[in-house]
């Protein structure tokens, strides 16, 4: 099958299916859907048809032959209908040993080939020219080691002064994976074919231009627009330089996906691959866009799956406070069960642990010094349900004292100072405070708990029926 786009209307009747396949017929359907959509591409008819009238045979009623009191005997099969029984059920397509029954349609067999040579490699049974050869002829450029005249080595360390399956691994996740083949949204450039058939069309990019602006793809990628993997390299430290010069966000982002596109199209997933997502999903972060973080998170779970090397720990940790921020409650003990001892230890993780407890336990105490001592740019993901914790806090303050100093509530809740909580208070409706003594002026302003309870009990109700409709979305 050739790497030329889907058209969306096959895009948006594949996504409806699978939306509406249960576990009783998945596998079924999803059979049912490559199937279809070979055939499709084979004679031709992938753009001409109408797949708004498409009908998919696994979601139709069906008559099942049930038990009954007066059932008869099933007639036995001819020998014609045996056959084509046999025929039927020896084909299927054989998934990596490695995947579960949920995720067979994400990466289906596009990714036996690299998976192969990896653990070759890895094994020593693939010697390196051999292994160059294969990456360079065959899958496009996938060498899993940095290139340092290029002076990449060490540039996803720099510290930066900043800071949803991803959320979860849900269901709409993966079936967007499916349609964009690990691709992520903005690639646009999915395909679930058999690998052998991508080789036939594999694309080596031709093009010397470090800047690229991202253009959605609409028809099959031309090699004069793609950028080879030496250029990618290079684009990736010259995007990497401009953004500690200028931090010009939406110039930045436009440029990685442009980088993550080309990666794409010519099937290179290798370390270089993880350091691009790495930092994109950081800058992601600093510039407060989640849409984007999670799109690299989704990516990266992917690539650290195939067992690539990368910070899987600190966006380990990414993924926990984002959860706790969108109160998924079923991915977060899902992705708990899967902890090991290991990664509770390590210190991302082990902070990010510990604010979910302090957040599922109401200790905004331990919460704001967590707040205040996050490593790496958890911080980044925190600011986004800071102000939830804040409220809460003062909810439970307001239950307990009578009145409270201002300079008390700066330091308990990581103000920067007393002007910070007036303008909290204010915008939330409780800047209640209590007369000023005569003499006591430049004492600090004492805020009257009392007063401030009911509006800042019905901002917080607020505040959690907000997060509560997106954490399940």
């Amino acid at each position: 099958m050739s790497t030329s786009s889907w058209p969306d209307s096959l895009k948006t009747w594949v996504q409806s299916c699978l939306g509406q396949l249960q576990d009783s017929n998945r596998e079924e359907g999803q059979k049912e859907l490559k199937e279809l959509i070979r055939r499709s591409h084979d004679d031709g008819s992938l753009w001409t048809r109408d797949w708004t009238q498409a009908k998919l045979q696994a979601l139709q009623p069906k008559s099942f032959k049930r038990k009954s009191f007066d059932s008869t005997p099933a007639q036995p099969l001819s020998k014609k209908a045996k056959k084509a029984a046999a025929l039927v059920s020896s084909y299927k397509f054989v998934p990596a040993a490695s995947e579960t029954n949920e995720r067979l349609a994400l990466r289906a067999r596009r990714f036996e080939r690299e998976h192969d040579i990896e653990r070759k490699k890895q094994a020593g049974l693939l010697p390196e020219h051999e292994y160059s050869r294969h990456v360079n002829h065959q899958m496009a450029p996938t060498t899993t080691s940095m290139d340092n005249d290029h002076g990449m080595q060490g540039l996803t360390n720099t510290s930066f002064s900043f800071s949803r399956t991803v959320g979860g691994k849900s269901g709409h996740q993966a079936r967007r994976r499916f349609l964009n083949a690990h691709a992520g949204d903005d690639d646009n450039s999915g395909d679930f074919g058999a690998a052998g058939s991508w080789d036939k069309h594999n694309i080596v990019g031709t093009s010397e231009k470090v800047f690229k602006n991202y253009l959605r793809l609409t028809s099959e990628p031309d090699p004069k627009d793609i950028r080879p993997y030496r250029v990618l390299v290079h684009a990736f430290a010259e995007i990497s330089r401009k953004w500690k010069l200028e931090p010009n966000y939406p110039w930045v982002c436009d440029q990685f996906k442009s980088l993550r596109q080309d990666l794409t199209v010519q099937r290179i997933k290798n370390e270089f691959t993880v350091q691009v997502y790495e930092m994109h999903a950081r800058i992601a972060l600093e510039s407060a866009d989640l849409v984007e973080y999670n799109q690299c998170q989704s990516a990266l779970r992917t690539l650290y799956e195939m067992g690539l090397p990368g910070k899987k720990e600190e966006f380990l940790a990414y993924r926990i406070l984002y959860l706790v921020h969108v109160r998924n409650r079923s991915d977060m003990n899902r992705l708990m069960s899967t902890l090991t001892p290991q990664m509770k230890e390590h210190e991302a993780v082990k902070h990010a642990l510990e604010v979910q407890r302090a957040m599922a336990t109401s200790n905004y105490h331990a919460f704001f010094i967590l707040f205040a001592n996050a490593p790496n740019m958890g911080a980044y993901i925190m600011d986004h349900f800071i102000e939830r914790a804040r409220l809460e806090a003062l909810c439970i303050m307001s239950k307990s004292y009578k009145t409270l100093p201002l300079s008390f509530i700066v330091r308990q809740l990581g103000f920067d100072d007393a002007a910070a909580v007036h303008e909290f208070l204010q915008a939330n409706g409780a800047d209640f405070y209590m007369p000023v003594e005569r003499g006591a002026e430049e004492a600090s302003p004492i805020v009257d708990m009392g007063s401030a309870k009911g509006p800042l009990l019905a901002k917080f109700e607020e505040k959690n029926r907000r997060v509560a409709i997106q954490g399940s979305i």
